[in-house]
């Protein structure tokens, strides 16, 4: 699963690094983080299409996917992650498949093992030659409390999808982020793919070769958030 990550570049250099053509005020108002947790602001690149062709967009997004359908939007607190192999399954997750893909930036992301003591010692797992682009999905939700008028009315949400663990990375955990390579990015975000199984093809790109470190216990606390986290102990 991906429970935690860090994301700590600027908006500007998530811009230039994706060739972003319009970031929203939101997106540029999420802090950088390193411990970012569950519900909180994230940015996300997607495309939209438009009267004058293609537009990509960094935004900001909650973790945790709404789907449209939603009453409430605590649902979201449990759809952090969407598996793989059941996207097309879920209805909270089918549609986002065919039409609303993203891509979540990470700079790394946490996993936990069972320490000799009893604790749980935290792993930062990143790529060492470039940040992470985590293959995502996003909804929009109408918040049914606020009125026609009101510019918070609709809820933009974001989930992470998770794929089975392969390699020395299943010693960590079971599950693990969907990381697509450069080449996959265009793809992936391309609104005029409405194709689910097309989707998940892109979904099969070569495994990109991570590195993992303990870190500080310290990361187990959402409120700690310092670069000193992701130093190797």
């Amino acid at each position: 699963m991906c429970g935690r990550f860090a994301s700590y570049r600027s908006a500007q250099d998530l811009a230039d690094d994706y060739e972003v053509d319009e970031v929203t005020p939101a997106a540029r108002a999420v802090a950088p983080s390193y411990n970012v947790a569950p519900t909180q602001q994230v940015r996300v690149v997607l495309d939209r299409a438009g009267p004058h062709g293609r537009t990509r967009e960094l935004r900001a997004a909650r973790w945790g996917l709404v789907p449209a359908w939603a009453k409430d939007a605590r649902i979201g607190n449990k759809m952090i992650n969407a598996r793989q192999e059941s996207l097309v399954d879920r209805p909270a997750f089918r549609s986002s498949l065919r039409q609303r893909r993203c891509v979540v930036p990470a700079d790394g992301y946490y996993e936990w093992q069972r320490a000799d003591d009893g604790g749980r010692q935290p792993f930062f797992i990143h790529d060492p030659v470039q940040p992470l682009s985590l293959a995502g999905l996003y909804a929009f939700w109408r918040d049914p409390e606020r009125g026609d008028d009101d510019p918070e009315r609709w809820v933009l949400s974001t989930t992470i999808i998770t794929t089975a663990a392969k390699g020395q990375l299943a010693e960590l955990h079971d599950r693990v982020p969907v990381v697509l390579g450069p080449e996959a990015v265009a793809d992936w975000l391309a609104p005029d793919l409405t194709s689910s199984p097309e989707a998940l093809g892109i979904l099969q790109a070569p495994e990109t070769k991570l590195a993992w470190f303990a870190v500080s216990r310290r990361v187990n606390g959402a409120t700690q958030d310092d670069p000193g986290l992701i130093d190797p102990v």
